[in-house]
């Protein structure tokens, strides 16, 4: 075995000792990010188009008012002592994209 390849297994054999605890895909937690996000996503549109804006440009500035958000909440949560939860952020983008969705269709 070359040496990289002793590296690459050691450094998998690390990870599956010293990885954080699974982070379910589903539950309350889950919900709450979808629907702050989708909170978020259509109070920045509403005050977007509010203040004159074109229906894209509003939808840009509600897409990332909820990014902004939901990676400041993971990035407390990790100076908190919490693991940084990519499925927390996932959650998030689905309540943009579905706020985001119901707006394309509003007047």
């Amino acid at each position: 075995m070359t040496p990289i390849a002793r590296c690459a297994v050691t450094a998998a054999m690390l990870v599956c000792v010293v990885a954080p605890p699974r982070d379910s895909w589903f539950g309350a937690d889950k919900v709450k990010h979808f629907l702050m996000s989708a909170l978020v996503h259509s109070t920045a549109f509403s005050i977007t188009r509010s203040a004159g804006a074109q229906r894209s440009g509003a939808q840009l500035a509600g897409a990332m008012s909820a990014a902004v958000v939901g990676v400041w909440k993971e990035v407390h949560d990790r100076r908190a002592g919490k693991p940084f939860s990519v499925p927390d952020l996932v959650w998030d983008g689905v309540g943009a994209a579905a706020s985001a969705a119901l707006l394309n269709r509003s007047r």
